[in-house]
């Protein structure tokens, strides 16, 4: 699914118009990443939580010449859905 047809979908839904779901849309995937920059952690009760976590350092190869490197640590987003969300998808 597109960022359009989520729009299409959330006005339709919310007997919203298509501009004020895609200014909510905006909005809210606004929200969330000033929240996960910030604190780190996002729930959704009853859908899940974006989780930022950290990643350690850790031993690559370059595919091209074959060369050991060190990938250096990161931070990384990751969603866990709620239990719901789990059942519903089976």
């Amino acid at each position: 699914m597109t960022k359009a047809e989520l729009v299409a979908q959330i006005a339709s839904k919310a007997n919203f118009t298509k501009a004020a779901s895609e200014r909510f849309l905006t909005a809210m995937l606004g929200v969330v990443q000033e929240t996960l920059t910030k604190e780190g952690k996002v729930s959704l009760a009853g859908f899940g939580a974006f989780v930022v976590e950290k990643r350690k350092a850790r031993k690559g190869r370059n595919p091209r010449t074959g060369e050991t490197i060190t990938i250096a640590a990161s931070k990384v987003v990751k969603f866990r859905p709620g239990k719901a969300l789990k059942e519903s998808v089976r």
